[in-house]
């Protein structure tokens, strides 16, 4: 498949240059403010950032991009990946004020139209960025944006596809294009879709057409020889996007610099059955194991009965019970809580039903975890609620 990459934009990739093994574990700092939510990993040579920005009273959109700004600032770090989530009418607002506060080339974002759960047109902002790592930013096909860093274990790719541009298409042909468009991405990067960890996936009206999606997701799974056990985690939900494409679709891929090691192992759910037993392909969790911490990323979770089937139709509350279960259950697996907990998103299929999230954040003393919420259809149409999230861990 050709790539067309602007060439004065692609720096050589190269060869990591060797680093010592790290010896000492790594530091988690967790800083709030009113809107903001921020978990620092700080790491010899790279250190992670995880910010979850939520808005405050009567602050404009390009006041929220200046509050993002100053934080990247004092930091000095580079984005990687941003998922924002609001009315796809704020959106050129907001692409007005990250030219103005960043330099070129802009952040990656990727723009989902997901009900907010409040009076604010937009739900809230996750961002992932680094410090410490030269960031190697080009654009591949359809307008992707893709990033890629070194850190003292493995070499990272995150692509950002804000949509095929060939949206007279049919979804399922859109989606095929999206797998061609980050898999082009990743060969740029030298890696593989074998190397991916995880995938984000928002469709728009998602019941009308998810069969269709599961079916071109597997079949190109099947062509680049992703099975069961080695498929990544990921997220499927609605959304629309500015571009009027049936997706938009984000990915990040983990290369181990030891030839014979992998950075990235698969995650079982101890309470769910395996997803692809009935025809999604997607991991439960998969977890990264980087310089002196492990980093568990949980699938999108919902009500799902161990058979697979739909558990407690009708009852949001009863739902928002068990998919937590589901997800303290993954993250006990790995010596984990919801106290390591770096970025949450939860979904609603009415944002009528967050009162009840709040609710049970309060009976479990969770009123402080860094989480967007927001409303969208659920892949399918008896599920009221969602949640993924990414949690950290250190190590000796």
């Amino acid at each position: 498949m050709e790539i067309h990459l602007p060439a004065q934009t692609v720096p050589p990739l190269g060869q990591p240059e060797p680093i010592p093994p790290i010896a000492t574990r790594a530091q988690i700092q967790r800083h709030r403010a009113p809107g903001m939510n921020l978990i620092a990993v700080k790491s010899a040579p790279v250190s992670e950032l995880h910010l979850t920005l939520t808005p405050v009273a009567a602050e404009s959109p390009a006041a929220m991009v200046r509050r993002l700004a100053r934080a990247m600032a004092a930091w000095d770090a580079t984005i990687v990946r941003q998922i924002a989530f609001g009315s796809t009418n704020t959106q050129p607002a907001i692409l007005a004020a990250f030219k103005q506060a960043f330099a070129a080339p802009a952040p990656p974002l990727i723009w989902v139209e997901g009900a907010s759960c409040g009076n604010h047109p937009i739900a809230g902002m996750q961002v992932h960025a680094v410090t410490g790592a030269k960031v190697r930013a080009w654009e591949g096909n359809d307008g992707a944006a893709v990033r890629v860093w070194d850190d003292a274990r493995a070499t990272h790719c995150v692509v950002s596809v804000g949509g095929p541009i060939r949206t007279r298409a049919s979804p399922r042909a859109q989606t095929t294009r999206t797998f061609e468009n980050l898999q082009a991405a990743l060969a740029q990067a030298g890696m593989t879709m074998k190397d991916m960890a995880r995938t984000w996936f928002f469709l728009d009206d998602i019941l009308s057409w998810y069969g269709d999606f599961n079916h071109a997701r597997n079949d190109f799974f099947a062509r680049n020889e992703l099975r069961a056990g080695g498929v990544p985690a990921s997220t499927g939900v609605s959304g629309r996007n500015p571009a009027g494409a049936a997706l938009t679709a984000a990915a990040w891929a983990v290369k181990s610099h030891a030839a014979k090691s992998r950075a990235v192992q698969v995650v079982a759910s101890p309470l769910q059955c395996a997803a692809p037993s009935y025809g999604s392909a997607f991991s439960r969790a998969v977890e990264i194991n980087s310089a002196g911490f492990r980093q568990l990323l949980v699938s999108g979770t919902a009500s799902i009965a161990p058979e697979g089937q739909t558990a407690h139709v009708g009852d949001v509350r009863a739902q928002i019970e068990l998919s937590m279960q589901v997800v303290q259950a993954i993250l006990e697996e790995r010596q984990m809580s919801l106290a390591d907990v770096t970025r949450a998103t939860v979904y609603f299929k009415s944002p009528a039903a967050a009162p009840l999230w709040e609710a049970w954040c309060a009976r479990h003393e969770q009123t402080t975890l860094p989480v967007v919420r927001t409303g969208c259809d659920i892949c399918r149409s008896d599920l009221l609620f969602e949640i993924e999230l990414d949690a950290i861990r250190t190590v000796a």
